[in-house]
């Protein structure tokens, strides 16, 4: 314990005054002894000074900061990938040995790739200074008996807050005073209805989401007044918690940059192994050492597939404008593909899979159970029991009930013309009323006319309730609206057709069943009650009598249970992780088709009952994985779910759009934020941002996803097989002490220019029919299965077999000789490897109309390869270049001829090989 200038005394929540028990928290213990604790008198507040001593043990209110990314570091990081180090390895040696026309080449692959990466990526950097901006607001205090507004940051544990609705709360506090306060927590808990504040002592247990004594930092006040002791500020709020989990979340390399790493090593392997035997095997066999190393340094270059980096880098790129067209804004161009290993998405319930527009759809009365019709802000609608329209008895004690929950209300629907839809102002719940009742011809500014409202008994969270009173000129009538589980316990009678009955003891466990089957309908539940009195200052909440149970609900979004059943087709797990009662979320589920053939024990968990994530049995945690909803979550553990998902093999997709969801968007494989809804900090830690809020746009992004990964995978078979025929030329013609059929600038050239078109138009296709139909990818498969190198390895070959047999038939047959043999060879392989494209189809015996025929860009590349192979025989700067003789007419019928060869027989040879698609593998769909 400490004692202050003002003689007031404080102790440190963290620290006890001999370092022993530490203070209980700030949730329990009545007001007064909370102030005690805190060392503040209520109406003075602290001094100044103190203000400053405290400030220096505690510290700014403010979040921690990381330390912005520079632009250096974001063009550092495009040389991370292990290609493009082997490129400047390449270009090392080629300016070693004196080739420096083939470095510089080189070189300007490297700085394409580099530049692309970095102008796309740089405007991704994100920042937690987002957090701070939550700060950045003035508070009013009072301090030294007066009342001021100072900046949030100067904010200390022990200040006394005032609040009203409309305010940002700035801090963690803990109420003294509250008159009718409700706090919109959604950002902070995920629950999306304002919850009611009180000032009464709760256990130590209380859960987040339940603590009404507390305000937290970066939430709202929403209706009311009341005054608070800050309790916790900076790092020691909430949400400061949360910032610091958001640090600690590590953001996960995603699946195709550790694919493209793996690829990259095994490419580092193959190069040196190739090229060390190479240039010791000349060495050995008597060959000059210098041309011998010249021989290595073509074998690497033909190794390393040049155009990788750059193809890979558009081919996300035109994926990511293509999402950005259908609303899905990515932040990070390697994200793109991960949409399409999606094995398992975790979403939030309200505005995701529903409207975010509560909607009153049923009204249980006395005699009957009415339905409304009608959603969100749609003021039409139908009144219906049985399917018949009420009749007069049924429709007045149905309107008796709308016109109480209109009296018993603060929100307000403003209509500014017939052409603009209606505003709603007030809590979501209250607003649904409002549109119920109008919906019967009730408004509200008629009955305050004829009624007006005396006072208003808050929110009481004994009770659950509020009541308000009204004049009716003889009589004081009062309105109750609240929760029917405790609403009911106070009503002693209940109005029928015939008049007020009494409420029997089984009449009330009856009411009490209809209103837990609403409930269990994934409705929310108020119970309506009045009662006719003389004076106002009466209590509201004895001898009340029951009007009915009044059932809202969220409705589900449409499209939303088309778009699940995709997911499900594709092999997708929907995971609904919600702030909500377990009830409520189940129910949406049903509905929505999320779990229709789950055993009803996977369909929901309650994360309450859980404890530590790292203490459960192996059974609890497939329990949780298994689970469909997941209800009542924290920050802390969303984290653990989603580190269970990936622990499991799975990829992970996370969807949110609060402040609680931060940590968890930036720790899964790809992190999905609300655009219109989302705040600043869920946006800033996400890698997609939705501009719709619509689940449908997500599904759809998978599809593009997966289509970008197929495409990915035809041109890396399509580079690699093109690069492996390289090899083997060169390599068997070493071997064989030939002259060298291609030369090492030829090579680069084939690598960088008509390797590269065809390639990227591969790349940007859209992809092969039945894409959402198959099972995710397993998360470990590589983007080379062994079947893909078996395919690369039969292209390579027979692409050789005929350059080679070209070069034969040239020298024996056409007495070609050097340059012009070379020549042969070279053209072939060109347009060998040109038309070797048509081989990366899926369906090989669909010749005509398939995915590369269909596709636009192919065609395009194929004519600019053809003008670039035609440059390079006859333009002569170009050709001197490269070393190449024009071909006389008799060397172009054979070069024409076979380089035909490979894409006559490569059907054929894939059938031998492997029936799958090129975007299929033997290790199977994922589980």
């Amino acid at each position: 314990m400490t004692t202050s200038r003002n003689g007031l005394k404080f102790r440190n929540r963290k620290e006890s005054p001999n370092g022993a028990a530490a203070s209980p928290p700030p949730w329990v213990g009545e007001a007064r002894s909370i102030l005690e604790q805190f060392g503040v008198d209520e109406h003075d507040g602290l001094s100044e000074s103190e203000v400053t001593l405290r400030r220096r043990r505690f510290g700014p209110n403010q979040l921690k900061a990381a330390k912005p990314q520079k632009t250096l570091a974001i063009f550092v990081e495009q040389f991370r990938s292990v290609v493009i180090l082997l490129l400047v390895a390449a270009a090392g040696l080629s300016f070693v040995f004196g080739d420096l026309v083939e470095g510089a080449a080189i070189l300007a692959v490297i700085l394409i790739n580099t530049a692309i990466g970095f102008v796309t990526e740089l405007r991704a950097v994100r920042s937690i200074e987002t957090l701070r901006k939550l700060g950045r607001v003035d508070t009013t205090v009072r301090r030294d008996g007066e009342t001021k507004r100072v900046p949030a940051v100067s904010l200390v544990p022990g200040d006394i807050v005032l609040v009203e609705g409309g305010d940002f709360v700035t801090a963690d506090m803990r109420l003294v005073e509250a008159s009718k306060l409700e706090a919109n927590e959604s950002t902070l808990t995920g629950e999306s209805v304002p919850v009611g504040k009180s000032v009464d002592a709760l256990p130590p247990s209380t859960h987040l989401t339940e603590r009404a004594n507390m305000l937290f930092k970066g939430t709202a006040v929403t209706r009311g007044a009341g005054v608070a002791v800050v309790a916790g500020t900076g790092l020691e709020t909430e949400l400061g918690r949360i910032s610091n989990l958001l640090e600690e979340a590590e953001a996960e390399e995603t699946p195709l940059e550790k694919k493209l790493d793996t690829l990259g090593r095994r490419l580092v392997w193959v190069t040196l192994v190739i090229t060390g035997f190479v240039a010791i095997s000349g060495i050995v066999v008597g060959r000059d050492v210098v041309l011998a190393i010249e021989v290595a340094i073509a074998l690497a270059v033909a190794a390393i597939p040049e155009g990788l980096p750059i193809v890979t880098t558009l081919a996300l790129a035109r994926g990511m404008w293509r999402m950005a067209r259908n609303n899905a804004l990515i932040a990070r161009l390697s994200a793109v593909e991960t949409l399409g290993a999606t094995s398992v998405i975790l979403t939030d319930k309200t505005g995701t899979l529903t409207e975010n527009r509560m909607t009153v759809t049923q009204l249980a009365v006395s005699c009957a159970t009415v339905s409304v019709s009608g959603s969100g802000l749609d003021l039409v609608g139908d009144f219906r029991h049985d399917g018949e329209i009420l009749h007069e008895p049924l429709h007045e004690l149905t309107r008796e009930l709308l016109t109480i929950v209109t009296l018993c209300n603060n929100a307000s629907i403003q209509q500014s013309g017939n052409s603009l839809p209606p505003a709603p102002v007030g809590d979501p719940t209250e607003v649904a009323l409002l549109v119920a009742a109008k919906k019967l011809g009730i408004q509200r500014e008629e009955l305050v006319a004829s009624m007006p409202e005396l006072r208003e008994e808050p929110f009481d969270p004994a009770v659950k309730a509020m009541a308000t009173f009204h004049d009716t000129g003889s009589s004081v009538l009062v309105a109750v609206k609240g929760a029917s589980e405790t609403l009911l316990q106070h009503c002693s009678e209940v109005r029928t057709i015939e008049g007020d009955i009494r409420l029997t003891d089984d009449a009330r466990d009856s009411w009490s069943a209809r209103g837990q089957k609403l409930g269990e309908q994934g409705l929310r539940t108020l119970a309506v009650a009045t009662k006719t009195i003389s004076d106002a200052d009466e209590d509201p909440y004895s001898n009340l009598v029951l009007l009915g149970i009044v059932g809202i609900v969220d409705p589900p979004r449409e499209g939303v249970r088309e778009a699940l059943a995709a997911c499900r087709d594709a092999g997708i797990r929907v995971v609904m992780v919600t702030g909500d009662h377990v009830a409520t979320a189940q129910h949406i589920a049903t509905k929505l088709g999320l779990v229709p053939d789950s055993p009803a024990e996977f369909l929901a968990v309650d994360s309450r009952s859980l404890g530590d994530v790292e203490t459960l049995s192996p059974q609890e945690r497939s329990r949780l994985t298994d689970a469909r909803v997941i209800a009542r979550t924290s920050p802390k553990q969303k984290l653990d779910l989603i580190d269970l998902h990936q622990r499991s093999g799975r990829i992970v997709a996370m969807i949110g759009d609060g402040v609680n969801d931060a940590p968890a968007l930036k720790k899964a494989d790809i992190g999905v934020a609300m655009g219109v809804r989302g705040t600043d900090v869920a946006k800033e830690s996400a890698a997609m941002i939705l501009q719709d809020d619509r689940f449908e746009t997500i599904v759809d992004a998978v599809a593009q996803g997966r289509a970008i990964y197929s495409n990915i995978r035809k041109f890396v078979v399509y580079l690699m097989s093109c690069n492996i025929s390289e090899i083997l030329i060169v390599g068997l013609a070493t071997l064989a002490g030939a002259p060298l059929p291609l030369l090492p600038l030829q090579i680069l050239f084939l690598n960088l220019v008509t390797d590269v078109f065809p390639a990227l138009a591969l790349g940007v296709g859209e992809g092969a029919p039945g894409l959402m139909q198959r099972q995710p990818r397993p998360a470990k498969e590589p983007i080379l299965a062994g079947n893909h190198w078996r395919i690369i390895a039969a292209y390579g070959a027979i692409m050789s077999a005929s350059v080679l047999g070209a070069m034969a038939i040239a020298i024996v047959g056409l007495g070609y000789q050097g340059q012009s043999a070379v020549t042969v060879s070279f053209l072939t392989l060109a347009l060998a490897q040109l038309w070797h494209v048509l081989n990366m189809r899926d369906n090989v015996g669909d010749w005509v109309r398939n995915e590369v025929t269909r596709n636009p860009w192919m065609w395009a590349a194929a004519l600019l390869c053809i003008v670039l192979i035609l440059a390079a025989t006859y333009l002569p700067g170009l050709r001197d270049l490269l070393e190449i003789t024009a071909p006389e007419p008799a060397g172009w019928a054979v070069i024409l001829l076979m380089s035909f060869v490979p894409v006559v027989f490569g059907p054929a040879i894939r059938i031998v090989v492997t029936r799958e698609p090129l975007t299929e593998s033997r290790t199977g769909p994922a589980s």
